[in-house]
């Protein structure tokens, strides 16, 4: 064989791979977006125009013949989907409540769009509350780019929810969801979801953007701040040195691979920072007073020992910087950087800060559509954020008690709302729940309790490995749950459709007891009843009056295997697998009654049984 013949072979090889790669999951592709932005700000209006270049890679298979953006400042003003909504339903946030109906014209927020073109010709569009509607010169043919440029005026309104400017902490502008943005479009189709308060989903790209406003204000922002000794800010704690001639000044930033761009401005802004071995540098901006400093000054060490932590644990952090600053209310995440309401002791500051922080494992770097499964990544933040304070807590950086189990309080709470009759299921849109306390239980606390859920059937040590091939797996990839699901099962060997299916479309429990112990000879048999309707396996430890102890585990069928043994030091017993179809299920202690201390279903405390009252047995 000549050498191009083998060229020609290999090359056919590696296409042929490549077709069958392709086959194997040809819907997961990614759209692409590069953003370069110009902003002139004027601070005595409230107001800013900007310019904005956006080369859009279509890389579905399909062609495009209208695109959406998300004009996210429409959701403030009055009769918009967001103000209605808050006024109509039984629970609003506080937050919101009928602020929005009171705003003036001066108050409200607005994106005018002033011009946009597709490869240099002018576009028909419309704007349809908080999303703009675009009909296209010519389509965007499936694995081509396209590129759009906008010309746009808009208005920062006051601050109410995530967004806005002189919020209640005294901070002038908290600049988030606050320029047009392209919306997503996935296997799924188009997502342009209005803006009524929820979660968000946004592509994959690189952001460049240039902020150009009044010399006293100190900007933070996702990304690299560009050329910062040209500004006369050395972004590093330093005071500005030097005079600038014209009343503005530019900050450039640049956010390779991020899915948004967030920043704020404040002329009081103190700027802290932290630079760890390993080349990340923290950022920490906030307006010093003297109630906070105490807490904003030891914010730093406590977070770099954080994410030693949560890079071991959950995998690692992909960026160089990340920036906590405070702004918003409450606290709100964003690509490499939050915003956070700063007038908190130690522990509400580290607390918020874990939380937000958290986020860029389970947002900022796996991109999860939120408004369909805010639960994946509300909730596994919150589950993990738990593990985070519980970690500080132990290593004596934050006051609190350290907990064995620091999600008992999470599975209790859980049970406690499903058992109220207003739980609605996982697979609810996050805009659709009925009340908001179904959704914020649903996302935060239902979502946390599902990886407690698998950490039980799986193991610790197995959930612990998933969990980082999860997110190896599918970082930049926008998981969905199947995906999440799949991953568990291929660490572990274990079938867990039939998890998903009652944890994320159902709102049934499982509830387990032990029915009867009874003296059998020199045997002691034990019957157990399912009494809830969700399934689930069974660790049930039997404790002997000479203080050994032992565990069995029961799985259920359609597991189709068992969890591996998690305590070494404990004897480990494999029991028959119980038909989810059983009411009953039965099996043998191999020693007499008279030498059995305990019998107790599930003493880690891991699995939700509605009513744990009828789980321990003592003679």
């Amino acid at each position: 064989m000549t050498k191009t013949m083998k060229n020609i072979s290999l090359m056919l090889t590696f296409l042929s791979l490549t077709f069958i790669a392709t086959q194997a999951q040809p819907d997961r592709w990614q759209q692409a977006v590069n953003y370069v932005m110009d902003i002139d700000f004027d601070a005595e209006t409230n107001q800013f125009t900007g310019k904005q270049r956006l080369e859009y890679q279509n890389n579905s298979p399909d062609e495009l013949n209208r695109v959406f953006y998300h004009l996210y400042f429409n959701a403030f003003q009055p009769g918009s989907m967001m103000d209605i909504r808050s006024r109509t339903i039984s629970d609003p946030d506080s937050r919101v409540g009928n602020r929005i109906s009171t705003l003036g014209p001066g108050e409200i927020g607005y994106h005018k769009i002033r011009s946009l073109k597709q490869d240099g010709k002018p576009v028909k569009y419309e704007v349809a509350g908080t999303i703009l509607e675009v009909e296209l010169d010519h389509p965007i043919a499936a694995n081509s780019t396209s590129v759009f440029e906008m010309e746009f005026d808009s208005q920062v309104p006051v601050q109410i929810r995530r967004s806005g400017r002189d919020n209640a902490e005294g901070v002038d502008y908290s600049m988030a969801q606050w320029y047009p943005k392209m919306c997503e479009y996935d296997y799924q189709g188009w997502h342009a979801n209005p803006y009524v308060g929820r979660e968000f989903y946004g592509i994959w790209g690189d952001f460049d953007v240039t902020i150009n406003i009044d010399k006293e204000y100190v900007v933070a922002a996702t990304g690299y701040l560009q050329e910062p000794d040209k500004i006369g800010f050395g972004y590093a704690g330093d005071d500005k040195t030097i005079k600038h001639k014209g009343k503005k000044i530019s900050w450039h930033f640049v956010a390779p691979n991020v899915h948004d761009f967030v920043w704020a401005a404040d002329p009081e802004y103190t700027h802290d920072k932290l630079e760890r071995p390993d080349g990340l540098t923290l950022h920490f901006f906030y307006i010093k007073s003297d109630e906070n400093q105490e807490a904003w000054g030891q914010l730093p060490n406590i977070m770099s020992n954080a994410f030693d932590f949560i890079n071991k644990t959950y995998g690692q952090y992909a960026y160089r910087q990340y920036s906590f600053i405070q702004g918003g209310d409450g606290g709100m995440e964003y690509p490499m950087a939050t915003l956070i309401t700063g007038g908190r002791n130690l522990g509400g500051l580290v607390g918020v800060s874990v939380h937000e922080l958290m986020h860029s494992w389970y947002q900022m770097m796996l991109g999860t559509n939120e408004s369909l499964y805010a639960w994946m990544d509300e909730g596994f933040t919150s589950f993990a954020s738990s593990e985070v304070s519980n970690y500080l807590r132990e290593k004596g950086l934050i006051p609190g008690r350290v907990r064995e189990n620091p999600h008992v309080g999470t599975v209790m709470a859980y049970l406690q709302f499903n058992q109220s009759g207003m739980e609605e299921p996982l697979s609810v849109h996050s805009d659709h729940f009925t009340t908001n306390a179904a959704y914020s239980r649903a996302a935060y606390v239902k979502g946390a309790v599902a990886l407690v859920e698998l950490n039980y059937i799986l193991g610790d040590a197995t959930f612990r490995k998933a969990m980082l091939n999860y997110f190896d797996t599918w970082k930049f990839k926008h998981p969905n749950a199947n995906d999440f699901i799949r991953i568990m099962e291929k660490t572990s060997g274990l079938e867990l459709d039939w998890f998903k299916e009652y944890f994320v479309y159902t709102t049934r429990t499982a509830d387990y007891g032990i029915k009867s112990v009874e003296a059998n000879g020199q045997e002691t048999m034990v019957r157990l009843e399912k009494i809830g309707i969700m399934p689930m396996p069974l660790d049930i430890l039997v404790t002997y009056k000479d203080g050994t102890q032992e565990y069995f585990n029961i799985a259920l069928r359609i597991m189709r295997g068992n969890k591996p043994q998690e305590f070494p030091d404990i004897k480990y017993t494999v029991l028959a697998d119980w038909p989810w179809t059983h009411p009953e299920y039965e099996f043998v202690i191999p020693v007499s009654m008279d030498q059995v201390e305990k019998i107790e279903i599930d003493p880690s405390g891991r699995m939700a049984d509605a009513d744990r009252s009828n789980n321990n047995w003592q003679p």
